[in-house]
């Protein structure tokens, strides 16, 4: 009998992950030729659902819990349930509710024809203001950086290979992107079309800094072309000075009367100081994410966990 594995990520959703884990139950009774479990991860969220865990979890063998001793983010939080994931499908989920289970068969097919990987396609995405432009910047920067197909936009319910997920799990620094780490395992996706659903209750816990800093580990930590970028911006940079100075040498040459401008000069100063300034402190990014990682910090540190075996602790990877 194969195993379903969902994996889902908690955080402020004290009022709404019960009805998740409602329909994800009464949803495998449709498949009885699987058996299913069910990875939720606290991620240190100041409601109580941690309360609300423990006691699904009590009452249900299925549902494991991992509570985190401190916030550490989506992508770490998931990337954590991959790791006690025993399923032969993995599928992460969010907590609100958007995910349309309903259509978990029709995500699952793929995997079943023997595909790595499968993935919502959102006709409409319930987004507003400034995260609808946020996920057109960063589909547009992932396309730049990490070779991203031009019609492939990451969602919140994707069904994954078990070996693609350990594969995946393996990423020990402390600041995961999972498209990068996607991209990099596969590209054997399969997108399947469907309509998000609206939030059961409450907002994204997405605020502007926390997309800014998920956009930055994209950035730096799956790609040097920044770098190779800086690198033209500078030489480009020091060729436009060139001209320029040969430019201002043949005017004063043809017309001596011609006082050299003040007003130009500092324009080019500001110009090539701030340049200078954009690059280094780019280059400063790098190294205090190499500094971060070198010193192992940790991704997450587990408070406890429940539901879960030693022997699935141990053989987790």
């Amino acid at each position: 009998m194969k195993i379903i594995s969902f994996v889902i990520p908690c955080y402020n959703s004290q009022s709404t992950i019960g009805d998740v884990l409602d329909e994800l139950k009464a949803k495998m009774t449709e498949r009885p030729e699987y058996d299913y479990e069910i990875v939720t991860v606290n991620d240190r969220s100041p409601d109580r659902v941690i309360d609300v865990l423990e006691r699904r979890a009590a009452e249900d063998a299925h549902i494991k819990v991992v509570d985190f001793a401190k916030n550490a983010g989506k992508h770490v939080a998931i990337l954590a349930g991959y790791n006690y994931a025993q399923g032969d499908y993995v599928v992460s989920l969010d907590d609100d509710g958007q995910c349309p289970v309903d259509r978990l068969w029709d995500l699952i097919k793929p995997l079943e024809d023997g595909h790595d990987m499968a993935m919502a396609k959102y006709d409409e995405v319930n987004e507003k203001g400034y995260k609808r432009l946020g996920s057109w910047t960063n589909h547009k920067v992932s396309q730049l950086l990490l070779d991203k197909p031009k019609d492939l936009r990451f969602t919140n319910f994707i069904a994954r290979q078990r070996y693609i997920c350990k594969a995946m799990a393996q990423y020990n620094n402390i600041f995961p992107y999972l498209e990068g780490l996607s991209l990099r395992v596969t590209s054997d996706v399969v997108l399947v079309p469907m309509t998000e659903r609206s939030r059961l209750r409450g907002k994204s816990n997405y605020t502007f800094k926390k997309s800014l800093a998920l956009w930055m580990n994209g950035f730096t930590a799956f790609s040097v072309r920044p770098l190779r970028l800086s690198s033209f911006v500078g030489a480009l940079t020091a060729l436009l000075g060139f001209i320029y100075g040969l430019v201002v040498i043949v005017r004063k040459l043809l017309h001596p009367g011609v006082s050299v401008g003040y007003s130009s000069l500092m324009v080019v100063i500001l110009f090539c100081s701030g340049m200078i300034m954009l690059i280094l402190g780019l280059a400063g990014e790098y190294i205090g994410r190499i500094y971060m990682s070198v010193n192992h910090y940790p991704q997450y540190v587990v408070r406890k966990k429940l539901n879960i075996s030693e022997e699935d602790d141990g053989a987790r990877r």
